[in-house]
């Protein structure tokens, strides 16, 4: 009862790749085992063990010796008759192409290959298609197993199917004798291409009829046949209206062309001279000069006969197609004695009007502007886009310039100011930056006069920038450069105003209350107060807030307007100065004290703008 560990020791282990068990070394628990201790077992046959004669007891039969896979199952190999169908993509003659293996499993290893009988001058690399080697079957990692194969079933590898008809008598007996059914023989599929090409016996056929009697009853008689020939297919090609006659007398035939007055054509009567036509070849050898010998009976298999031809019916005479669409009445009169043809109505071949196909304009590729590309889908030789001319003549020499500054991370860029001119002629935009002496920077044109599109817009509907997009504080992409404005000239608000109804009125106020301070300086001078003094204080305010860390003007006047609920450009002195403490400008000092002053209406109202 006080025993705690029941653990077994270990008797089960691998040797040079084979499973073998041996003797414990511990009992249960690592108790001591004794060298001549009975197993259980033992102890069980000397309990039921009985009385034996003198001789002793009958000796028992040595267990059967273990014998390996590879010794028992050596040489041992099922073979199987398989085929599977290969695609041919290169010819004309074969869509696929059939092909008869053997399949062979090797009971020792179980391993397989696949053996192609090799044919002499096939043109195929044949004889072992797949090595000796295990073939997995499926992505969880097993392997065919000779349980898997059987007579009729489909057994694909490595993207292959085979299909499994027959076996041999030892892997019939083999699997039987597994308990596996085999299924019943199936028989081989051949080649279609190659029984194709097998010499066929020539079929004996009849003595065929007198010629003199034909010649005496169907002399002067003669089919005629209208029909046209199609060969667009080849450079140049067109529709070939034709006759072709049938001479009852000989069966041969004739085809000649009709011509049209002015059609272009050499006119030659005849296409093709009068001669029997070959319908049926014989199969011939490959080493038959038929190049350089006429056509005999023996070559032909059968010739064209009358019956070949009819209203409707494409028939191929040496290469050419041609497509019988009426017969005069000789011929409806023989077709309806001999043969019982009734029907005698005419195809219509007239041309039908082809359908202009909607012409589908490419997507712009960059390159250029959209309109000049353009014209080289519209016309072979391209021609320059048609410009607005009044538009030009009305705004001649008409250029808005504003002074922009570059939005750059680097720190030589903060000062760079560049000069924007719109012109109004074509809408075009160009970019000069005045060269700073010992910047480092040349300065000079920077974007020569061009046309810019908005963010944002499309290759296939683009939008480009127009001057009511050129606010003060507004940012304009140009070609992944962005500029904000910061000055405009008095010429600029001159024409918005002269132009208010054409331009939003955000545009105009964002102008006018830029230059409303140098308004309120020219009225301040003219007013009384000296303008010397007036800009020697707003020189000094400039310096005193230089000292202060940098602050956002955009959003220090988007606050004054946000205030502003009447837009009037005046505030509350008090509201007016909450403001600026939101921003940190020091309103307590004297220098800007005395400015607000100057700029007061009234006791407790300022006027922002100014």
């Amino acid at each position: 009862p006080q025993k705690t560990s029941f653990h077994r020791s270990q008797t089960l282990d691998f040797k040079n790749g084979y499973a073998f068990s041996r003797l414990p070394r511990e009992g249960v628990g690592g108790d001591t085992l004794f060298a001549n201790q009975l197993s259980q077992d033992e102890l069980d046959d000397l309990c039921t063990k009985g009385a034996t004669l003198t001789y002793g007891q009958v000796k028992r039969s040595a267990p059967s010796r273990f014998t390996p896979a590879f010794v028992e199952y050596d040489k041992k190999v099922l073979k199987f008759d398989a085929y599977f169908q290969e695609e041919v993509a290169t010819s004309a003659e074969e869509h696929y192409r059939i092909r008869q293996v053997g399949l062979y499993y090797y009971l020792e290893d179980d391993s397989m290959c696949v053996i192609e009988p090799v044919v002499k001058n096939s043109g195929l690399l044949q004889g072992k298609l797949m090595k000796r080697h295990r073939v997995p079957k499926n992505e969880q990692g097993d392997y065919y197993h000779w349980k898997d194969l059987n007579v009729g079933i489909n057994l694909t590898m490595y993207g292959r199917t085979y299909r499994l008809v027959n076996c041999d008598s030892f892997t019939k007996v083999f699997l039987e004798s597994q308990g596996i059914v085999v299924n019943p023989p199936e028989e081989m599929v051949s080649d279609p291409y190659t029984e194709q090409r097998r010499p066929v016996q020539k079929p004996i056929m009849p003595a065929s009829p007198d010629p003199f009697r034909q010649f005496l009853a169907y002399d002067t008689k003669v089919l005629r046949f209208y029909a046209i020939w199609d060969d667009t297919n080849c450079p140049f090609g067109d529709h070939h209206p034709c006759i072709i006659h049938y001479f009852l007398a000989d069966d041969t035939v004739e085809v000649r062309e009709v011509h049209k007055r002015n059609d272009g054509r050499d006119p030659f009567p005849v296409l093709m001279r009068r001669q029997r036509l070959p319908k049926v070849f014989v199969d011939k050898k490959k080493n038959f000069p038929s190049c350089v010998l006429e056509i005999t009976d023996q070559e032909v298999q059968e010739w064209y006969s009358p019956k070949d031809f009819g209203i409707g019916k494409s028939i191929t005479l040496l290469g050419r197609t041609f497509l019988i669409y009426d017969m005069d009445k000789f011929t409806q009169d023989f077709y309806r004695e001999k043969y019982g043809i009734t029907d005698f109505q005419p195809v219509d071949i007239d041309k039908k009007p082809t359908e202009k196909v909607a012409q589908v304009i490419p997507p712009h590729n960059g390159f250029g502007i959209p309109e000049d590309s353009l014209q080289n889908c519209l016309s072979l030789i391209p021609k320059p886009p048609r410009k607005d001319i009044i538009k030009m003549l009305e705004n001649n020499l008409k250029v808005l310039r504003y002074q922009v500054a570059l939005e750059s991370p680097v720190p030589e860029d903060k000062n760079r100011r560049f000069i924007l001119s719109y012109f109004l002629s074509d809408d075009t935009i160009s970019i000069y930056e005045p060269p700073v002496r010992n910047s480092g920077i040349p300065g000079g044109k920077y974007l020569k006069r061009t046309r810019v599109n908005k963010p944002g817009s499309t290759p296939e509907n683009p939008t480009y920038y127009e001057p009511s997009d050129f606010t003060i504080g507004s940012t304009i992409e140009v070609f992944g450069h962005r500029f904000i404005i910061t000055d405009t000239d008095e010429y600029v608000l001159n024409y918005l105003e002269n132009n208010a109804e054409s331009f939003p009125a955000a545009t105009l106020q964002s102008i006018r209350d830029h230059f409303r301070p140098r308004q309120m300086v020219v009225e301040t001078a003219s007013s009384g107060i000296p303008k010397k003094d007036l800009d020697d204080l707003i020189a000094e305010v400039q310096k005193e807030l230089k000292l202060l860390e940098p602050f956002n003007t955009r959003k220090f006047h988007e606050a004054f307007h946000h205030f502003d609920k009447e837009g009037s450009g005046v505030l509350d002195k008090a509201r007016f100065l909450n403001v600026c403490d939101r921003f940190h400008v020091p309103t307590s000092t004297i220098l800007l004290k005395k400015l607000i002053d100057y700029c007061s209406c009234g006791e407790d109202k300022v006027n922002y703008r100014e």
